[in-house]
């Protein structure tokens, strides 16, 4: 049995939830968002709260419950609130700006990095040093955020790079004479 996915998704006040056949459609104050579950898992509606179960008994099918119980949670969230992930850069001569839609890296290469900010998301630069990427779709504020983290990942000797803000990175000892 999941334990994530026996909880039924509670509906806030100002959010609705529909369903028509395996598409979730979620409306609240910030926007509306969907999800197209499987076939593996049946998606209810009732006594405002949104309730997945598993269609039969195979591994797939109490896989999917779980995971598509989550992301109906997302969901709800997300139609309320927004997801944020935030970035630290280490390095000398390491920075980032925001200019207009695009997010301008220097990281140690010959050129500048330019990175197009996609629509649904907001990136904000208090410092040189530290980028706050914000949305309301949970999974594409992290995909931003890692795409981001991929253009300089964090190395272990110097522990220069993008890393996440309060990711430890386990440095090594260098060369000894």
């Amino acid at each position: 049995m999941s334990r994530i996915g026996k909880k039924p998704v509670e509906l806030p006040s100002g959010v609705s939830a529909s369903v028509s056949g395996q598409v979730v459609e979620v409306k609240g104050p910030k926007g509306t968002q969907t999800f197209t579950a499987t076939d593996d898992v049946t998606i209810t509606v009732e006594d405002n709260a949104v309730t997945v179960a598993p269609r039969g008994k195979s591994k797939r099918a109490r896989q999917q419950w779980g995971m598509s119980r989550t992301v109906v949670a997302n969901l709800v969230h997300g139609v309320q609130n927004t997801f944020k992930k935030e970035l630290e850069i280490h390095g000398v001569g390491y920075r980032a700006a925001v200019q207009g839609k695009v997010l301008k890296l220097n990281l140690g290469y010959s050129h500048d990095v330019d990175f197009a900010i996609p629509d649904g998301i907001s990136i904000v630069c208090a410092k040189p040093t530290e980028v706050a990427i914000e949305g309301h779709d949970k999974q594409q504020v992290g995909e931003v955020a890692a795409k981001i983290r991929d253009w300089r990942r964090p190395e272990p000797y110097k522990g220069k790079g993008i890393r996440y803000k309060g990711e430890f990175i386990f440095r090594k000892e260098g060369k000894k004479k």
